[in-house]
């Protein structure tokens, strides 16, 4: 059984490492778990005094010990597209038979009605945490603006940012927003089980308009270039992205279009007390890496 009262899922991961920082500014070490796959990631958070689970979300032998015990935790989606809802139903199972108080599990915005094929795992997640009768949350994190901004360095060599979001509106937040978010409703002194969070930036813009803003901080010369979803998908391609994962961009790009990255609830900002972080600073951070 561990003998954490969190645990973090998928802690090696961008999102997760954000999470367990945000958790060590109130939670001593010794009340963090955290599940990771590989011995780097073990042995480095056993230095920080966590509490170190190997696991996988496909072997569910290798949950149990991780999830026994634990009050609240955090399912970070699986990375596998096509092999989430297998995994994460072993990580409910998990949660189940431990008596988790709280699993708060990463969604994605309005997944219940979104067209994006990332939609479909992340619906059929929430119905398996639905019928478990674990207690959860629903954080349903929108975009990233890293999703964006790593496409800088091709867009600032190309003279070009490519993509096919049309007009389409996205409020994306900072993914340090987000975890933020998480930790917060980790570390909440009231029940928090059934509630679900559309999260989202408190501002949009257009792809046009992060080109333009890119186009001004960086000096350099640069429009957006608005594809069919299919050449969008097919230049990804030619630059050298796997197919599955090019199609996955590709198909986000076409949702967005239809304003399926956007939420005007500022539900985001009002969850972690502040405004949450301008696109504008997020390419500054990527122009000054």
């Amino acid at each position: 059984m561990s003998a954490s009262r969190f645990l973090i899922t998928g802690a090696s991961g961008q999102l997760g490492r954000l999470v367990i920082d945000g958790l060590l500014k109130t939670v001593p070490a010794s009340q963090i778990g955290v599940l990771v796959r590989s011995d780097k990631a073990a042995a480095e958070f056993a230095a920080r005094g966590l509490h170190v689970h190997k696991g996988d979300y496909s072997l569910p032998e290798t949950l149990a010990p991780a999830f026994g015990g634990v009050e609240r935790a955090l399912l970070i989606s699986s990375s596998e597209v096509g092999q989430r809802l297998p995994q994460h139903r072993n990580a409910i199972e998990a949660a189940r038979q431990g008596g988790v108080k709280l699993l708060a599990y990463i969604s994605l915005l309005h997944a219940d009605a979104s067209p994006l094929g990332l939609a479909e795992e992340h619906r059929q997640t929430e119905a398996a945490l639905k019928a478990s009768g674990v207690p959860y949350a629903l954080l349903r994190n929108g975009w990233y603006t890293e999703n964006y901004a790593a496409s800088i360095p091709a867009a600032l060599a190309h003279g070009a940012m490519i993509g096919s979001a049309g007009d389409g509106r996205i409020a994306s937040a900072a993914r340090a927003d987000y975890a933020e978010a998480a930790v917060r409703v980790l570390t909440a002194s009231d029940d928090l089980a059934g509630k679900t969070y559309e999260l989202a930036g408190d501002t949009s813009y257009t792809l046009a308009e992060f080109a333009a803003e890119l186009a001004r901080q960086s000096g350099k010369t640069l429009a957006y270039q608005d594809l069919p979803e299919a050449a969008y998908k097919a230049a990804l391609v030619s630059a050298g992205l796997p197919e599955p994962f090019a199609a996955l961009l590709a198909d986000s790009d076409a949702g967005a279009a239809k304003d399926a990255l956007f939420d005007d609830s500022h539900s985001l900002s009002k969850l972690i007390g502040r405004a949450t972080t301008p696109f504008a600073e997020t390419i500054a951070a990527a122009l000054n890496t």
